[in-house]
Formats: C-alpha cells, sequence, structure tokens
C-alpha cells in the first residue's frame, strides 16, 4: 500500500481522486491548499503527489519549485483547466512527472497510479 498525497482547493476534486486511490488499496492525506500540502510532506513523505495546479497559498508551480530545490523523490503529477503548452512546459522543468488536464477523468487517474506507484 502507498501513501498518496491529494491537494485541490475544491472539495469535490479531492472526493473524486481519493475514491479512486482508495479503491486501488493506497492510502491517501489531504490538502485544501499549498501550504497545507508543504506542511503534509514534510510530516510524512508520500510516495505520490497529485495535485492542482492553481490553489490558494502556495500554487503547484512555487511547490514544484520548492520540491525541486529540495531534491524531492516522490513523483508529482499536476492537475490543470491551464492548456497553454508554456505552462505545461514549465511544470514538466520543475520536475512534474505528468500533466493532467481538467477535467480529470477515472481512467487517467488510473493510468498514473499504476505507472507511478509499484505494484
Amino acid at each position: 500500500m502507498a501513501l498518496v498525497a491529494l491537494a485541490d482547493d475544491s472539495m469535490f476534486q479531492r472526493f473524486f481522486l481519493r475514491k479512486i486511490v482508495s479503491e486501488r488499496g493506497h492510502e491517501t492525506v489531504e490538502a485544501a491548499n499549498g501550504r497545507q500540502l508543504l506542511e503534509l510532506v514534510e510530516a510524512r513523505t508520500p510516495d505520490l503527489v497529485i495535485m492542482d495546479l492553481n490553489m490558494p497559498e502556495f500554487s503547484g508551480l512555487e511547490l514544484l519549485e520548492t520540491f525541486h530545490a529540495r531534491g524531492v523523490a516522490f513523483p508529482v503529477v499536476v492537475i490543470t483547466a491551464d492548456i497553454q503548452h508554456t505552462t505545461r512546459a514549465r511544470c514538466l522543468e520543475l520536475g512534474a512527472a505528468e500533466v493532467l488536464n481538467k477535467p480529470v477523468d477515472e481512467a487517467a487517474v488510473n493510468g498514473v497510479l499504476s505507472r507511478m506507484l509499484p505494484g
């Protein structure tokens, strides 16, 4: 069982992600903003982070910069409604393993879990 950190300011998006991740037998921790996510990963290193790009307190880009500077070992998947090539490229440049477009569907999340987590 892996630990997956979910971060999105939308309670509904977190519920959707938690349901999929839990059905695959993984544990989740959740954050409603970037600051909460940073505190979560400092307290307990996750096996995977799935986060929204646009969150209050710390944006996804700010978090990617922080994670990149710290050399974190866990993969980060960014979910965003921003489909601009420059935004996607910047996320990948800062270490995002993948960038998914909103609205994200169950198949996309299951694909991420299969690719990013062992077993």
